[in-house]
């Protein structure tokens, strides 16, 4: 209402506005052309005051419409605010009435809990009297079970509890049993199961090494070339070789007798390198030899490369590749201890792959479980702890480190790719006809012999031929004399009786040979 009186009056200030300002303008317009039209005619100022008096009608009758237009507005306004006020007042009502039902509904609900809580009193009332009531019967039984029994309360808790535990005890002791050989059975036909496969994969020759080779000959006469004058050249080749040649009546034939396989195929590619060229003396034998040396030495690293090739590992220090082909000339009771590694590797593998562990890293330790073994003749100790050693140097990891360790038993697996490195060590072992103990102790029998006769100050080096019959000393000629020389291969000789066994009897050569080399230019 009040904003419809306010919108009324503006309008009619505007209209008395507008009509003031048009007669002000009227007028001067008037006064003006009265100062210029004095000599008009006198009608004029009779018009000019019909004009003055139509404007001011005009200006009434805007005056009246407008008054009329602010009074409907007003009008309409108030109807609406009535109107607005009116639905207002309903809703509070409505409002009031939706409250007191409430009201009287919460009011309602108050009475039933506060009757509801009177009859739960009642009932706790009526069962903290029957509780009572029961705590005094339990009391007086427990009390007539007591002088009945002749045990108190605690005396036969106890006494239940003792029965409970040894029945307990002895259920759980025979369910635990009974588990243990369930599962001791699952595993072990899992464990026969995974084996057999990996065997059965697994398709390796198994070749036994020999202690000799033979070196075929274009005819009998390279024999006596071979021999040379005096049997200087023959002597040459087996004093740097360290081989024994045994020139029999085998035609076309020479054998070469060693137990260490790389002095072997020095002399073997040595003596063929000379047959081949045909100018065979102690100078060529040398420079053949060396040469030999060298291309043993490129075949070992080539072996080493074969078998991370063969086995699929990579990442291996070109040292330990180096270390792995050394390995095609050692043998572990006549098995090639390269081969044994490689069949281990594969096992190793096969077997990981059947229990979802890494096969890679069960091939690695396969392959290098006998590292050591490789330098077992030139460092102290056993191969296990020599190769353990090796690898911590070339950085392999724990677990591989770990697996080389316990690959014979000596401290326990704590992994699955140690257990299976050991069980593959142990079928690869196992095959009919992969290894002879006798040929290992002949073996071990000889390495002794050299390590005594090398042990003395002022021995190059030695050689043991002739099956172990003979060994065969280099002496440094600026360290011991020739009289010295009969003192040394007494001690030597007096050494051997004493902490060797050996049938038959063993030569003990000494040989000291001074050389002086000069070139005339």
């Amino acid at each position: 209402m009040g904003i419809g009186l306010a919108i009324g009056l503006c309008v009619v200030a505007l209209v008395l506005g507008a009509a003031v300002s048009g007669y002000i303008c009227f007028k001067k317009g008037i006064d003006y052309r009265k100062e210029t039209a004095e000599a008009a005619i006198g009608s004029a100022e009779a018009e000019a005051e019909k004009i003055v008096e139509e404007a001011k009608k005009n200006a009434e009758t805007l005056k009246k419409s407008a008054l009329v237009e602010a009074k409907d507005e007003i009008h309409k306004s108030r109807q609406e605010t009535e109107k607005e006020l009116k639905e207002r007042r309903s809703e509070v009502s409505r409002q009031e009435r939706r409250i007191q039902q409430k009201e009287e509904s919460i009011d309602k609900k108050l009475d039933n809990l506060e009757k509801k809580e009177e009859t739960l009193q009642k009932k706790l009332k009526s069962a903290d009297e029957k509780v009572a009531e029961a705590e005094r019967i339990k009391h007086s039984q427990l009390d007539m079970l007591e002088k009945i029994s002749g045990l108190t309360v605690e005396q036969a808790k106890e006494y239940l509890l003792a029965q409970l535990e040894g029945d307990l005890v002895h259920e759980k002791a025979v369910k635990v049993a009974n588990y243990e050989s369930q599962i001791k059975d699952e595993c072990d036909a899992k464990a026969r199961q995974y084996i057999s496969l990996a065997i059965a994969r697994c398709a390796a020759d198994q070749v036994s090494e020999t202690a000799v080779s033979v070196v075929a000959l274009p005819n009998d006469e390279m024999k006596g070339r071979i021999i040379g004058r005096e049997g200087r050249n023959i002597r040459t080749i087996e004093t740097l070789t360290g081989v024994d040649l045994i020139i029999d009546d085998t035609p076309e034939a020479i054998t070469i007798s060693c137990f260490d396989q790389v002095r072997r195929e020095v002399a073997r590619i040595a003596l063929e390198k000379l047959i081949q060229d045909g100018r065979i003396h102690p100078t060529r034998i040398e420079e053949m030899v060396e040469k030999a040396k060298r291309e043993v030495e490129l075949k070992i690293k080539q072996e080493g490369e074969r078998a991370v090739l063969e086995t699929n590992v990579h990442g291996l220090n070109h040292e330990l590749i180096k270390l792995l082909g050394r390995l095609r000339f050692r043998t572990s009771y006549r098995q090639n201890v390269l081969n044994h590694s490689i069949e281990v590797a594969h096992l190793a593998g096969m077997m990981a792959s059947e229990l979802g562990v890494d096969a890679n890293l069960a091939r690695r330790a396969g392959l290098l479980h006998d590292i050591g073994k490789a330098l077992s003749y030139e460092i102290e100790g056993s191969h296990v702890q020599i190769g353990v050693d090796v690898c911590k140097k070339y950085k392999e990891s724990p677990d591989i480190i770990h697996a080389i360790e316990a690959h014979h038993g000596d401290v326990e697996t704590r992994t699955v790719v140690a257990a299976l490195v050991q069980a593959a060590d142990a079928i690869s072992a196992a095959r009919p006809g992969a290894r002879s103990e006798n040929y290992e102790n002949y073996i071990k029998r000889l390495q002794k012999l050299e390590e005594i006769c090398t042990s003395y100050d002022g021995v190059e080096k030695s050689f043991a031929i002739q099956a172990g019959r003979e060994v065969r000393i280099m002496i440094q000629p600026d360290k011991i004399n020739d009289e010295k020389m009969v003192l040394v291969a007494r001690e030597i000789a007096k050494r051997i009786e004493t902490e060797m066994d050996y049938p038959g009897q063993i030569k003990v050569n000494l040989i000291r040979e001074s050389r002086v080399v000069e070139y005339a230019k």
